[in-house]
């Protein structure tokens, strides 16, 4: 039997809850879902933000990522550049269009895309039937829905088969704690967004993003085998 840890990527949400600051919330979700053209694993394909916040934070954020360049990587002021293949590309403007088709708007972003450039693409009122409600992007598109109390931010954060990453914005870590204790996910930060990486930390999900754990001793004894070795100090007595 070889041994495996498996990480198979997530649908990861960033919650802004109703404490949260919309400045710092808008900068977070933005690198969140826009570094490296949205192709890592921990990238935010989810906003959910609070009601109370849902407009102020929409208006904000839309205005940021339609600023975002997108093109050339060589170019010092680019932050949407390429995707892995033009296919690549085509796949994520599909799951745009398809969410278009069954009700979604579009805030900014969308249409065809130049090779394998897409760009910077956010949608609101994506129902179930679309694809992309529950298909990871991995690309530079997300989707903000809205929610009014801290039970329904987390029936939505879970309501996926991916357990990977969430970021909870908020102001109170007392309060993000509560939330992160009910989110199903291997990795969870608070009042920050969902990608991060360090080496000494424990890095996994659960349900259908994987088992196993990478880093640290976590990432060690996944692959090494564990034995009991004992030295008795002095000869032992037996019943028989």
């Amino acid at each position: 039997m070889k041994p495996a840890v498996l990480e198979l990527g997530g649908k990861n949400a960033v919650i802004v809850l109703d404490d949260a600051d919309v400045d710092h919330a808008v900068d977070a979700v933005t690198f969140s879902v826009f570094m490296n053209s949205g192709q890592i694993c921990m990238s935010a394909d989810r906003v959910l933000v609070h009601a109370s916040l849902a407009e102020e934070f929409k208006e904000k954020f839309t205005a940021k990522a339609a600023a975002l360049r997108a093109g050339d990587p060589s170019h010092p002021q680019t932050v949407v550049g390429p995707l892995v293949s033009p296919s690549a590309a085509r796949r994520v403007a599909g799951l745009v269009r398809d969410a278009v088709a069954e009700g979604a708007t579009v805030l900014t972003g969308g249409g065809r895309p130049e090779g394998a450039v897409h760009p910077a693409t956010v949608l609101t009122d994506v129902p179930r039937s679309a694809e992309l409600y529950y298909a990871e992007a991995f690309g530079p598109v997300c989707v903000i829905g809205t929610f009014s109390d801290d039970d329904t931010a987390v029936a939505l954060a879970n309501d996926t088969d991916n357990g990977l990453t969430c970021g909870i914005i908020t102001e109170n870590a007392t309060h993000g704690l509560a939330v992160a204790r009910r989110v199903r996910t291997g990795i969870v930060h608070i009042n920050d967004q969902s990608v991060a990486d360090e080496p000494q930390a424990s890095f996994g999900g659960v349900k259908a993003s994987g088992y196993g754990r990478f880093g640290g001793r976590w990432g060690i004894e996944a692959f090494s085998n564990t034995r009991w070795v004992t030295i008795a100090a002095q000869q032992a007595r037996y019943p028989f």
